[in-house]
């Protein structure tokens, strides 16, 4: 927390004697004296009761407040980021060939990456990433140790990560 005076939560919280409320010109903190000089029928278990009440307050409206406000972003940034709006319907329609052609390009690039691969590579590959098999599985299946199988998926990876860098 960068500073727990901007955040009423950790100010009540930080505060193991009082509880704290903080108003629009100024923090008040109500410690144990002042609740029992003020209520002389109350004892020292009920104000332990608020404090947990209030830390408990405190800290669900900070949570929420989070909630809120984690990928809230300003105004000023809207311009600079496309994961805020919606395209519009030209731009959908003016768009699908590109994304279509850029689709197929990548399909092919990913046949052609997978290609390059040995046959034992292929097919593990294809059974861990495709399939979602784990690598015991896979080594269980084809009776072989488990270091082989792993180290051939990352023989597999190595490859297709330098023939797409290539392409």
């Amino acid at each position: 927390m960068k500073n727990y005076t901007d955040n009423d939560y950790a100010l009540n919280k930080v505060n193991k004697e009082a509880i704290v409320y903080r108003f629009a010109d100024e923090i008040v903190e109500v410690t144990i004296e002042d609740y029992l000089r003020e209520n002389p029928d109350k004892t020292a278990a009920d104000f332990a009761e608020l404090k947990v009440l209030s830390d408990e307050d405190y800290k669900e409206r900070d949570r929420e407040d989070y909630r809120l406000t984690y990928k809230n972003v300003s105004l000023h940034g809207l311009d600079e980021t496309e994961a805020c709006c919606v395209p519009s319907p030209e731009e959908i329609l003016f768009d699908e060939p590109e994304r279509k052609a850029q689709k197929e390009r990548m399909r092919r690039q990913a046949y052609e990456a997978i290609a390059t691969l040995t046959e034992v590579q292929r097919r593990r590959y294809i059974q861990h990433h495709v399939e979602g098999l784990s690598v015991r599985d896979i080594a269980d299946m084809e009776k072989s140790h488990f270091t082989s199988v792993h180290e051939s998926l990352l023989a597999a990876e190595k490859k297709i990560k330098k023939y797409l860098a290539n392409d």
